[in-house]
């Protein structure tokens, strides 16, 4: 007790004579009790940053091909489209002296009207960040094309497209409809396998 008023008189704290062991013990461990919590706590931060990253993520690819199913299913009307334009092309000098002119004029004023719905039709789709992706002369990709057949060629390297069956398209950088392509191959590689069909059926 006189120790105690001794160091109060010197301006010191008097010493706390009752912490125990125990006491420190329960403060060492109610200290790493915080520690944990707060590194949990992060880690959950860091868990639902992420979660929100994913979800705005996925809101914005569904947003961007929100409209992919019927692209798909208007795709095959802008072939039907492109063939019609075919078919109404201008006819060489020799097929137009064999008809009728006012034939000729007909098949132009239908042409051009049905060229104004096509390229508005198109425009639409641009509009929606589809295109149309170039194949004839690359190589062969089973990302982007669909191989219908395979033609004996040695102008051109091996598993080179030769010709577009059927346009390809794209949307917003992702493959919706692949290109049905024509490819070739090695010319001893077609013999052998038309040899064997042959011994096949023989």
């Amino acid at each position: 007790m006189a120790s105690d008023e001794n160091n109060a008189a010197n301006g010191k704290d008097p010493v706390d004579s009752s912490q125990s062991p125990d006491s420190n013990q329960k403060i060492a461990e109610l200290g790493a009790s915080v520690s944990q919590l707060k590194d949990q706590l992060l880690r959950k931060a860091a868990e639902f940053e992420n979660y929100k990253k994913r979800i705005e993520n996925d809101n914005l690819s569904f947003v961007r091909f929100a409209n992919e199913s019927l692209i798909t299913r208007l795709i095959p009307v802008l072939d039907d489209f492109e063939r019609l334009m075919k078919s109404l092309q201008p006819r060489s000098a020799e097929d137009r002296n064999e008809a009728p002119p006012y034939r000729d004029e007909a098949n132009e004023s239908t042409r051009k009207g049905f060229e104004l719905i096509y390229n508005k039709f198109r425009k639409i789709l641009e509009a929606n960040s589809v295109k149309h992706f170039d194949v004839v002369g690359q190589p062969f990709d089973p990302g982007l094309h669909d191989a219908l057949m395979q033609v004996a060629r040695e102008d051109v390297p091996p598993h080179t497209v030769l010709e577009e069956i059927e346009k390809g398209y794209m949307m917003n950088d992702k493959v919706i409809r692949h290109a049905k392509v024509i490819v070739s191959a090695e010319p001893a590689l077609v013999d052998r396998s038309e040899n064997g069909d042959e011994k096949n059926t023989g």
